[in-house]
This record gives structure tokens, C-alpha cells and sequence, in this order.
């Protein structure tokens, strides 16, 4: 038996992205295409790997199993090839990088901007996620670098992840624009108490931080609605509805909104992380000093 590594990536894709149209999308192919190939590992393992109900599928244990491994797999021959492009000058390859939703355009896009002038041979693959999901994400092997903070509670570090500080974000009070509370220069969280609140959904960084503040502060907060989006946090605190604590990168200016620092301050550390691989990989460095240089 001999295992295909592009039909290895497909299933290690399919364990990532969940449905068949998002590896089909992700790897510009065909929804067709990429079933036939994932039947074609089934016969070439000889293993039940996928489970079909109607037009889904899902991995059996065999099928997470051999996820798992491929993604071992892929990244030893990724680390084969890093060395063997190291022989040469210019970095070369693809990177995962997974970020947290206002660093996505804040930080991520023009990093990729700035990588793609100084190495055009090193290609990134962007996902969104929170730093609850990204850190895990980063352990199981499924991205390669993530933009976090370390000031999240859950996570947990160990000796495999390697950090490089990027920035600190300062955590804000945002307003409507004729809240009484815009007349102050900066505000105390406890001057909030009574106030209707937009809250990131629960469990989240930020949703874990701002029901801290306000406990801390004295008071539960009325939490009248939760958005995993912050465009529609800043437009429920435009139209009047509530008041929110955001991430300062997460402020759109397009937004009518007021913005003011809470006393004492509060901010946020935030990181690059990466497993320590077994041998450099470029491609991953190349990413690392775009992140850096912004």
C-alpha cells in the first residue's frame, strides 16, 4: 500500500475545513474531483474512511486517525523540502496563518502585503480564528502560525511553542456618539454598571475579558446581544442600542461611534505563535519577519 500525500492533504483538509465544498474551494478544485480522490485513498488503504449521509460526509475514527497522521506526514516532507530550499537563498512554499478577527486586516493583511513584495515564492493561506481555537489548532499541526494574545486564559503553553511579540492593543470603551458618558476623558468601568451591553459570543477572549471588567467592577452586565462579528457589534453601539469594550484594532472608522480609554488602562499582549519544528523552515521565517516589521 502506498499512500498518496496529495490525497493524504484532502483528508487532512477535509478533518480542517469539515465539508467537501471547502477542500474543493480551498484547493481550487472540483466538489467531484475531490470525492473521487478521497474514494480513491479509501481503496487504497482498504479502510472506511469517510461516513456519507445524503451529500455529507464526515471522518470515521480510521478517517481521524489517518488525518492526524498525514498532517505528520505532510509536515516532515515540508520540513524535507524547507531544508532542501534552504540550499538556496530565496524562501519558497505555503504557510498557514490563522488570526484573530481584528488582526485579520489590521495585522495579517498587510503582513501578507509586505511578504509577497519581499518573497513572491512564499504563499500564505488565511484563516480566522479566535485565540480559544487557534492555539489547539496550532498543537494538532493544522496551521503554522497564529497571531494570539497572551493574555488569554486558556491558553496554556508548553515547551513546543515558540512566541515572538508583535504589538500591544489597547482594550476601549465604545460609545454612542451622544452616550453622557462621551464627556468624560476616559472612563471607569464601573460607571457602566446599569448600562445595556454588546458582548463577543461566550467563551471568546474578548467576551471572557469584558465580563471579568465588569464582575471586577462590582456588577453583572446586562448582555442584550452577542455577535462573533465586531461590524455588528459597532453598528448596534452606532444605532444607540448598547455600549461595548472592543479591541482599539477593532474600531472601523466608517462607523459613527465614540471611543474612550478605560481607567485604569487595559490592554492586550499580542503574539506570534509556532510549533518548534524538527528543522527551519524559511517560508515560516519569511512569514514571521513580515508580521515583525509592521
Amino acid at each position: 500500500m502506498a499512500l498518496n500525500p496529495w490525497r493524504l492533504r484532502l483528508l487532512a483538509d477535509l478533518a480542517t475545513y469539515g465539508t467537501v465544498r471547502a477542500v474543493a474551494h480551498h484547493g481550487n478544485l472540483s466538489a467531484s474531483a475531490v470525492s473521487q480522490q478521497l474514494a480513491t485513498l479509501e481503496r487504497e488503504t482498504r479502510t472506511v474512511l469517510l461516513e456519507r449521509t445524503g451529500r455529507r460526509v464526515r471522518l470515521t475514527a480510521a478517517g481521524v486517525l489517518l488525518a492526524g497522521r498525514a498532517r505528520e506526514i505532510l509536515a516532515a516532507m515540508d520540513a524535507v523540502e524547507a531544508e532542501l530550499r534552504g540550499l538556496a537563498d530565496e524562501p519558497a512554499g505555503t504557510v498557514t496563518l490563522a488570526a484573530f478577527q481584528s488582526a485579520v486586516h489590521a495585522l495579517a493583511g498587510p503582513a501578507i502585503s509586505r511578504l509577497a513584495e519581499r518573497h513572491p515564492d512564499v504563499s500564505v493561506v488565511l484563516l480566522e480564528l479566535e485565540p480559544h481555537d487557534s492555539m489547539p489548532a496550532l498543537r494538532r499541526g493544522e496551521v503554522d502560525v497564529i497571531i494570539t494574545t497572551r493574555d488569554y486564559v486558556g491558553v496554556e503553553l508548553d515547551p513546543g511553542i515558540d512566541l515572538m511579540p508583535i504589538t500591544e492593543d489597547e482594550i476601549v470603551l465604545v460609545l454612542p456618539v451622544d452616550h453622557p458618558l462621551t464627556a468624560d476623558e476616559s472612563v471607569a468601568v464601573e460607571a457602566c454598571a446599569g448600562q445595556p451591553w454588546t458582548f463577543d459570543v461566550a467563551g471568546s477572549y474578548m467576551s471572557d475579558l469584558a465580563t471579568r471588567l465588569c464582575r471586577e467592577a462590582g456588577f453583572e452586565p446586562t448582555v442584550t446581544c452577542r455577535f462573533n462579528n465586531y461590524m455588528l457589534a459597532l453598528q448596534q453601539v452606532e444605532a444607540g442600542r448598547s455600549i461595548a469594550v472592543l479591541p482599539s484594532l477593532a474600531i472601523d472608522p466608517r462607523y459613527r461611534v465614540v471611543t474612550r480609554p478605560l481607567t485604569p488602562p487595559v490592554t492586550r499582549r499580542i503574539t506570534a505563535a509556532v510549533r518548534r519544528p524538527p528543522a527551519p523552515r524559511p517560508e515560516i521565517t519569511a512569514v514571521l519577519s513580515a508580521l515583525r516589521a509592521g
